[in-house]
């Protein structure tokens, strides 16, 4: 088995994939439009699909907003330095919602930015 995607709603899918590739550093994989349906299908990630986990956008064209709800968390995005990421993440217009330090109760580096949708993604310092 291998976890292929992780699937969340946009409203705006050129401002979503303008943060994901811009400030976080993603590549816009493949994007379809499904006219029939209304909706377009944009994947994003660090690497290819056939090799790594990615983020697909779903946009719903009469949609223009969702409510996130209380049941989802997180995306985690392991990096070296989440201090400088996260001054790369401030200087390209990003949103910085926890600043860089350790875990409460824990000894990880940890911070946590916000797409334009509002979903959080954790950054977490991993070793090199």
């Amino acid at each position: 088995m291998q976890l292929l995607h992780t699937m969340i709603r946009v409203g705006d899918l050129d401002k979503s994939i303008d943060f994901y590739t811009n400030v976080l550093g993603m590549k816009l994989l493949r994007r379809k439009d499904y006219p029939d349906g209304k909706f377009t299908l944009a994947f994003v990630g660090y690497g290819d699909e056939k090799d790594h986990a990615v983020i697909e956008l779903t946009h719903n064209w009469e949609t223009k907003k969702y409510e996130l709800g209380n049941g989802f968390g997180h995306i985690a995005i392991g990096l070296p330095d989440v201090y400088a990421a996260c001054d790369a993440v401030k200087a390209k217009g990003g949103k910085v919602t926890r600043e860089p330090g350790p875990m409460k109760f824990g000894g990880s580096v940890i911070a946590f930015v916000e797409d334009p949708d509002g979903y959080k993604i954790e950054f977490i310092q991993r070793a090199a």
